[in-house]
Order: structure tokens, then sequence, then C-alpha cells
């Protein structure tokens, strides 16, 4: 079936947006692909088409259950119902309807976590995989800016289920990055297709800071009230999401919600869909929100805390503008909450006192055949993504073996040491990028869209007219008219779905 004519019959398009269609003819000839298309340029078609088009079944590899599950609605929605995601989304039945029916499908979503299953693993070897697609594939380099150990483990499973081709795809990667993704998937004469991170119609500006948060709250609810939505905030932390959805609500804004990963399944998945339906016209958020959603017509983006490095701040203004049409970026900026923010880089990792707790756990549980990992982590007290990574340096150092404790010989590494050094390395190179990006919000005299296209090897070759605020921003152009916003109340999932079906 030629491409164009299999655009059109499985998702009603008549054109390829700019690099797709060459992604795609390398797919479908077998070859190995490294992608780089800017947020909101289509990437999930690349690998969405072939998928349908080739004989066998696609996995693709997603690293958040929002983006899953918004992926398989969107297919579904489409017609396209062979599709599937493998997550704790799925009760126990449409868990073992799932198992039952994954020869039947075209695409299967999974976590990398879920891939370290054997149970998985068997099910899915038994299978004809012809494509893997590691999406936001800068989660495997060391050097990406939202590095995940178990990305790691990908090139083991691609290997074990064939070593189908695959596509390893982004919005955001250096060089640097470019050839650590190359490397860690062991990608063979592979095709690569990088396109400008530079999304024209986006405008930046940078707010610096207010003399006290009274103000910059002030200042946030006066932008909110003027600016055309849909929209986003993002903060820091779950508490300021809540915050400042409250103080939006008591300011009469009532088409608003916070949006964090404390929520449950259920309530996130609902206002993420109200907000796709225009339902709700802003979401305040950590940066969970936002990954591979849908919305073309998000209009701003406003960090009330700005985030740790570029690449993050690029992927999440990205989410504005996907229609093509004029958005806008607005950050604020204040020297206070660098201190925040170190405190968040350095919550992520263990102390060392927990990696010692851990070690202390593991060698009392020697004896008891497989490590219950959730007793591990209410003992301990370390989070999930903690676990991760100290799990992921004992598995390489040979101290557990399939979650069964391994004893050290002799001549064994200092375990505790080489985890605290990991953990101290990591914690410094955020640090430093932490230092770069707060040295471009507070800094830079120059245009701030040829300083970030600098830092990816690109040039600037149209300066829009609403560039940035340095080259000079007509603010009032991007307000909405009279009227815009629409009082609207969230409640739980359970109530508006009364208020969906009932009225």
């Amino acid at each position: 079936m030629d491409v164009h004519n299999a655009l059109y019959d499985f998702f009603k398009l008549t054109f390829f947006r700019t690099g797709q269609r060459e992604i795609i003819n390398d797919l479908l000839n077998g070859q190995d692909v490294l992608a780089m298309l800017p947020t909101g340029a289509g990437k999930s078609l690349c690998y969405q088409l072939p998928a349908f088009m080739l004989t066998g079944i696609t996995v693709v590899v997603s690293p958040l259950l929002s983006l899953m599950e918004d992926q398989v609605q969107q297919l579904k929605s489409k017609g396209l119902k062979r599709v599937v995601a493998l997550n704790s989304f799925l009760s126990n039945e449409e868990r073992e309807i799932a198992f039952q029916q994954l020869s039947s499908q075209k695409i299967i979503y999974v976590s990398p976590e879920i891939l370290q299953s054997k149970f998985v693993m068997k099910k899915l070897k038994s299978l004809t995989i012809s494509l893997f697609v590691v999406d936001e594939a800068h989660c495997i380099s060391q050097w990406g800016h939202e590095f995940r150990t178990d990305y790691f483990k990908l090139s083991e499973a691609r290997q074990q289920l064939g070593n189908p081709p695959c596509l390893a795809i982004t919005a955001t990667a250096t060089k640097e990055v470019q050839r650590d993704i190359v490397e860690k998937l062991s990608l063979t004469n592979v095709q690569t297709h990088i396109y400008s991170i530079d999304r024209p119609n986006i405008a930046m500006i940078v707010k610096q800071g207010s003399d006290t948060i009274e103000e910059k709250l002030t200042e946030l609810v006066s932008l909110v009230k003027s600016l055309q939505g849909p929209g986003i905030i993002y903060a820091s932390t779950r508490k300021w999401t809540e915050d400042i959805a409250r103080i939006l609500q008591n300011k009469g804004i009532k088409h608003v919600s916070a949006y964090h990963g404390g929520m449950s399944n259920e309530d996130r998945l609902l206002i993420q869909q109200q907000f796709i339906n225009d339902e709700l016209q802003l979401i305040c958020c950590t940066s969970a929100f936002g990954m591979g959603v849908n919305k073309q017509n998000i209009r701003y983006v406003i960090h009330f805390h700005f985030p740790m490095q570029l690449e993050s701040y690029l992927q999440e203004i990205g989410r504005a503008g996907r229609d093509g049409e004029k958005s806008i970026a607005i950050t604020f900026y204040s020297e206070e909450e660098k201190g925040l923010q170190l405190s968040l880089l350095t919550r992520e990792f263990p102390s060392d006192q927990q990696v010692r707790e851990v070690l202390m756990f593991i060698r009392s549980k020697a004896n008891l055949g497989q490590i219950n990992e959730l007793n591990l982590m209410a003992e301990t007290g370390i989070t999930e993504i903690m676990w991760r990574f100290i799990r992921f340096h004992l598995e390489e150092q040979g101290v557990i073996v399939d979650l069964s404790y391994h004893r050290l010989n002799d001549k064994a590494v200092d375990v505790f040491k080489v985890i605290s050094e990991k953990i101290t390395s990591r914690i410094q190179y955020k640090q430093r990028k932490l230092t770069l990006f707060q040295e471009w919000l507070k800094e830079t005299r120059s245009c701030r869209r040829e300083t970030v296209l600098d830092q990816f090897n690109e040039s600037l070759t149209v300066r829009p007219d609403n560039c940035c605020d340095v080259c000079g921003i007509k603010l009032e152009s991007y307000f909405a008219t009279e009227g815009f916003y629409q009082e609207y109340f969230f409640q739980s999932w359970q109530k508006e779905l009364k208020r969906i079906f009932h009225n």
C-alpha cells in the first residue's frame, strides 16, 4: 500500500508534516531510525502509520501512563481499535483480557518497567514484533533531561524480541544525547532525521522576579484574566498546583483545575479529557501533565516556577500552538526560587543513610527468596524512583538478580560507595544544567531564540515578529476578547460522570 493512501485510509489525513514521510519510509524499509521532531510536529504518526501497514505488531515503550492512555484513546476514537496499553490502569479482568488478545493487536504500549516482567516478555516473545519504538528516547541517555535507569535495559529487551527495526524518537536531544541514544539502544546502520527545535509561533517572555510571592500571584491572576486561552500553568510542587488553582478560582476564574501525580488515575484521566475537549480552559500542573497530550489550541504556557533545565523548558512550552497559530510562553524568574529547585533536584535521589538502609533490608531478607519491593520502600522510606535508581546499580554489580539477593564475593566493589558516587555525580550534573538555565533566564541580553538554538548547534534563519522579550513583544496581541472565559467547577470524577450522563 502506498504511504499516502495509507495515511488517508487509516488517519483521514491528506498530507505529511515535515519529516514524517522520510521517517516512515525508512521504518517500512526495515531501517533503525533516530528522529528528533519538535513538540507538536506529529511524532506519534511516525510509528503509528507504519504499525498499521506492517504485517506484525509494534511495541511502543512510553514513559508515562497518562501518555499511553491518551495515545490509545486517540487511536480508538479514529476507529483504530487494535491497540492496547499494558499498565496499572487495567483492572485484573481487563489485564487478563488484554493478554488473551495480544496477538490480535497492532500496537502494544508498554512502560520500560513492565518490560522487566518475565511474564510480559514471555507473552511478547510469542508474537511477531515488526517494530520496536522508544518514545521520549532522551530518557535512555544519562545526559538526557529525564534520564531513567530502566531505559538502559531496552536494548536487551529488543534483542529478546528478535531485534526488530527500532525507532528512537524525541523532541529535544543535543548532539551528546543523540550519540548516547544510538549507543545505548545498539542501533545499527541508523538513519537520522534531526529537525529544528525552533517553534517560531511561540513567543518567549521571562518576567524578572517580583519582590514578594503576593505580587507574583497578583501578576499571574492578571495575566490569566487577560490572555487568550486555553492555557497551562506549571508549578514545581503538587501543593503549589492546588494553591494556584484555588487562588484563581477565588478570583472568579472557575474553568481551572489542578493536576499532579498524587491524584487518582481516574481524576487525572478525567481532567485530561476535559481539557482536551475544552470543558476546562486552564490546567495548573506539575511537569507530569502535558507529555503527549494532543491538544492543538493551547495558546499559552506559564511557568510559575522555572524548570530545572533548558530541555525541560522547551518540551513544556512546546505544548502550546500545535495548530501553528501564535502562542506565548511566559516564565517567572526570581533568585529566591533557585533554593526550591535545588531542594527538589536533590529530593529525587536517596540519601546515603537511605542507601545504607536499603542494603541492610536486602541483606536481612537474603534467605527469603525474592525481595518484596513494596515492603522495602515502606520500611526504608524511599520513593519508587529512588528504588529504581538503587535497583539498577545493584543489578549492575550483581548484588541482586531477578529481585533475589546474590551474596558478594571478597573481590566485589564497595556497593555503597559506588551508588553514593553515582548519586553525587548525577546531582552535580543536574546542578550544572540548572545553573546554565538560570543564567539564560537572568542574564541573556541578546535574542533568547538565538541562544537556545545555539545550544542545539542551530542558527536562527527567520526571526518572527513576536520573538522574545529581548527582541520585543506586543503582549496585548495575545489577550482574549471580552467574555472568553466561561465558569466551570470541577468536582470528583464520580460527580462529573453523573453530570455528563444525567444532563
